[in-house]
């Protein structure tokens, strides 16, 4: 079976959402990633919906252009 392709930044922030390893979660089923992928983006989109902003993973900070 193939490994489900995600991007380095929706694996980080699934696998702080679920609060396991980044190397345990390349090695979940594809079933069981899929359901927590949704669990997650239902859980965001509860956050926005009573107006909360949802957690950003470390290292995606922007700096505000013209400090340097």
């Amino acid at each position: 079976m193939r490994r489900m392709p995600l991007s380095a930044d929706t694996a980080v922030k699934l696998a702080k959402h679920l609060n396991v390893p980044l190397e345990h979660l390349m090695h979940m089923p594809q079933h069981i990633l899929l359901q927590k992928l949704a669990e997650m983006a239902k859980a965001e989109a509860a956050q926005l919906a009573k107006g909360q902003v949802p957690e950003q993973p470390a290292g995606d900070e922007k700096k505000p252009e013209g400090d340097g």
